[in-house]
């Protein structure tokens, strides 16, 4: 794996050939940022994926489709990588331009992690993100052709977290909103998510990255490199009790709780299938509608195209947007 360091500009001149933009995310300093003058940093694994490990400028990269197929539905989505990281490509630009071609509008949200040394308040910084994400989208929805009611909200794995937190806890504003523009997504996707951060059933990692307290930032970096031995060093760490009350979305979930389509491989060994049915369960008591789509392999973090299926999932997840609109 050879590491790299490349500015957005360059990641955009070869990596996306129909971004019409990328656009930042604030006007200033982002909230809770660190005065700290540094680059985003890229981890070039293959020509064709990109892992980001640190964001210091949160950006949003605009997909449009074109005109004759719009429909007016935008969504923002968050790639995933146990906020440590982010799978823009598979997770973010593949699922962007899958949505283009249904006439639905893809802001890839490069989000800040969790990471001390760069922002203080660690567990909100990616929901900050999110809920601007969100209310940058809806104040500007006529100059991209979008209905201000038809912007929804996808994610994978950590970044499935990070959608179904967006949709869980709109009702706290954790950036300023002067023209109090509605911060609920009006739909979530969500791809393998992670929901809990219960010690049977959260992912570790993401779970002591987002609310985990105690380790210096080299001491965490340090072990979660290490993947054959990251989970058994972190399961045992103490974690606050009422965060991991707060950030386990199937407990978060009520009546106002956006529509949900959802996806799991039921081998998935990263991400247990049981954060999704828990999530399924909890939206179903509280009546919310959710769709399903499982699959019986595939494992985790195959983005919109799982190689032990001649099915997509994204496919039926489009057809029951469009359906709700």
């Amino acid at each position: 794996m050879k590491k790299q360091s490349l500015i957005i500009d360059q990641l955009s001149s070869f990596k996306i050939s129909n971004v019409q933009k990328v656009i930042p995310l604030y006007d200033k300093k982002a909230p809770n940022s660190k005065d700290i003058n540094a680059t985003d940093i890229f981890l070039n694994e293959t020509e064709d994926f990109q892992f980001i490990t640190t964001v210091h400028t949160p950006d949003l990269t605009v997909f449009l489709p074109e005109k004759s197929l719009s429909t007016g539905i935008a969504v923002v989505i968050c790639p995933g990588g146990a906020y440590v990281g982010l799978s823009i490509d598979n997770e973010g630009y593949d699922i962007a331009k899958k949505l283009n071609e249904k006439g639905i509008a893809g802001f890839v949200l490069k989000y800040r992690l969790p990471k001390a040394e760069y922002v203080n308040n660690k567990q909100i910084v990616p929901l900050q993100d999110a809920q601007r994400a969100i209310q940058l989208i809806r104040e500007n929805a006529k100059k991209w052709g979008i209905n201000p009611n038809k912007i929804g909200i996808a994610g994978s794995s950590a970044g499935g977290h990070l959608a179904s937190t967006a949709g869980t806890h709109f009702h706290k504003e954790y950036i300023d909103n002067p023209l109090k523009t509605s911060l609920r997504p009006d739909f979530m996707i969500l791809n393998y998510p992670v929901i809990s951060m219960a010690d049977s059933l959260t992912h570790v990692v993401s779970r002591y990255s987002l609310i985990g307290e105690g380790l210096a930032p080299k001491e965490l970096n340090l072990i979660v490199m290490d993947r054959k031995t990251s989970v058994q060093k972190l399961v045992n760490l103490p974690i606050d009790l009422e965060k991991i009350k707060e950030f386990s979305n199937e407990l978060q979930v009520s009546p106002n709780t956006p529509p949900t389509f959802i996806t799991h491989s039921v081998d998935d060994n990263s991400v247990k299938v049981e954060n999704s049915i828990l999530f399924i369960a909890a939206l179903q008591k509280n009546k919310v509608p959710v769709e399903s789509f499982f699959y019986v392999s595939g494992g985790h973090g195959y983005g919109t195209d799982n190689p032990t299926s001649d099915v997509d999932w994204i496919d039926s997840c489009v057809t029951w947007v469009l359906k709700m609109f």
